[in-house]
């Protein structure tokens, strides 16, 4: 069977790149040229985005058709700026059926090789996970640095841990990844350490060594985020004897979270069109629409095939989706794998445990980014979040304008108060421990006083209800 020439890879000349266009020509806003210097003196390290196309990740069986080509090179190109990469070379090469020696077939191997020497890339990024086999082949055959999605992801993260629990799981799911990969990262590790005796022997390698130190790193580093996810279970369990809620915002990565974070509680975490441009968690107290308080909470963005080690090195970070009151799901819907992105992130979710939320539709989604839709798009999501059985979970919003964020808050409220039943309590001014013991317990939301009593209107979860009862001596309504 006579085989068709390949077509050379697509060379990026920077100096022919225009504001507003993206790498595979189309015309869209971006942030900045791909070729832009960072501000240091040795500048950008020169890079190629490899993004294999036919090679399906593993998806759940409801999710939708294989994301466009022009949709995963553009999210591989804003996963490589976000460590400011000086991108040269952008290809998405067929791939029928994956080789184990190196993943992309010889023919894409030996034209990228040309390319690659003839740019002097020193970083080539394939984006799909690469088995340590595959990387080490890749980099003999190009001569430059190899990166798989995995390790572009860690890199990222790395870079944008601000907090020392941050780097500490960063720095566990680096070397979770790192030791299936010693013996692609160093020369010397066939060197020899002596044993006992005068003669010596054998001993160890250095490759057992470094693989043993690597090891005692990581439990070490387990029984550091041991502490601080007791220290997050202490401060949930403060949270719910005071009788306030968390609500979690979720999504994919840069849907948007940060900034309606921002306009919800008034803050100034960084908000930036730009993939993970915020790591750390962040939570701030906020009083919704019917006066309840309520703590909101700023996760990490999702994406697609997050790594497995990712996910459970920021196990202590993510209970607090897990064990949240309730969650927000913020989705882009100007993207045009919005649908996708959903898909994704509910697969996140469920790999901590959440399936029985999705399933009930024990969430609600907030549609962002509704101003950069056509005007026709946006009156049919706002016909189809204001009738039919998604009225009360689906809201169009803009975190930017602050369109429709007063009835998603609204809506916040309503969920919140339906779990917690707000109540009336009735209690002489003189009975000042039991005064005080409601604003402990309880979610105060109004007081009322007379002559010598005082009337409160306190939501509490039925077991706080049953402790006030037995305090009381008698039934409460």
């Amino acid at each position: 069977m006579r085989k068709h020439p390949q077509p050379p890879p697509r060379i990026i000349d920077p100096a022919d790149i225009p504001e507003g266009t993206l790498i595979d020509g189309e015309e869209k806003p971006r942030r900045r040229r791909v070729s832009e210097p960072r501000d240091t003196a040795a500048g950008p390290a020169l890079a190629a985005v490899i993004c294999p196309i036919g090679h399906e990740r593993a998806v759940n069986g409801d999710q939708p058709a294989a994301r466009d080509s022009a949709a995963v090179l553009e999210e591989a190109l804003g996963l490589a700026r976000a460590i400011d990469l000086d991108i040269r070379i952008a290809e998405t090469p067929p791939l029928r059926r994956p080789v184990p020696a190196t993943l992309l077939g010889r023919g894409a191997v030996e034209r990228l090789k040309t390319a690659i020497a003839d740019q002097h890339i020193k970083v080539a990024i394939v984006d799909a996970k690469l088995s340590p086999v595959q990387q080490r082949n890749l980099e003999k055959a190009w001569n430059c640095k190899v990166i798989d999605r995995t390790g572009l992801i860690l890199e990222i993260f790395g870079a944008r841990a601000r907090t020392h629990e941050g780097r500490l799981q960063v720095e566990l799911a680096s070397l979770d990844y790192q030791r299936s990969r010693l013996v692609r990262s160093w020369t010397h590790l066939e060197r020899q350490r002596g044993g006992f005796g005068f003669l010596g022997g054998p001993g160890e390698s250095q490759l057992e060594l470094d693989r043993r130190m690597i090891e005692a790193r990581i439990l070490h580093i387990k029984r550091d985020l041991a502490k601080v996810k007791r220290t997050r279970g202490l401060h949930r369990a403060g949270r719910k004897k005071g009788a306030i809620p968390t609500v979690a915002l979720v999504g994919y990565t840069n849907a948007g979270k940060s900034t309606l974070f921002n306009r919800i509680a008034r803050s100034d975490v960084l908000a930036k069109d730009l993939l993970f441009a915020t790591l750390d968690p962040t939570m701030r107290s906020i009083r919704l629409p019917n006066g309840q308080r309520a703590v909101l909470s700023d996760t990490v963005g999702f994406i697609a095939d997050l790594p497995t080690s990712l996910v459970a090195a920021f196990r202590a970070t993510l209970e607090e989706v897990v064990e949240a009151d309730l969650l927000v799901h913020v989705r882009d819907v100007a993207h045009e794998d919005s649908e996708r992105q959903r898909h994704d992130v509910e697969s996140v979710l469920r790999e901590l445990g959440l399936e029985e939320r999705i399933a009930e539709g024990d969430m609600i989604e907030a549609l962002n980014k509704i101003d950069l839709l056509p005007m026709a798009e946006r009156a049919r999501l706002e016909t189809v979040s204001s009738t039919g059985r998604d009225r009360s979970s689906v809201f169009p919003i803009s975190a930017v304008t602050g369109e429709g964020v007063d009835a998603l808050l609204e809506a916040i409220g309503e969920r919140l108060s339906a779990a917690d039943a707000a109540i009336e309590v009735e209690l002489p001014l003189a009975d000042g421990a039991t005064i005080a013991w409601l604003y402990r317990h309880g979610d105060v939301r109004s007081r009322h006083e007379t002559d010598d009593r005082a009337v409160f209107t306190v939501a509490m979860d039925a077991e706080t209800k049953a402790r006030l009862a037995h305090r009381l001596g008698r039934e409460l309504a």
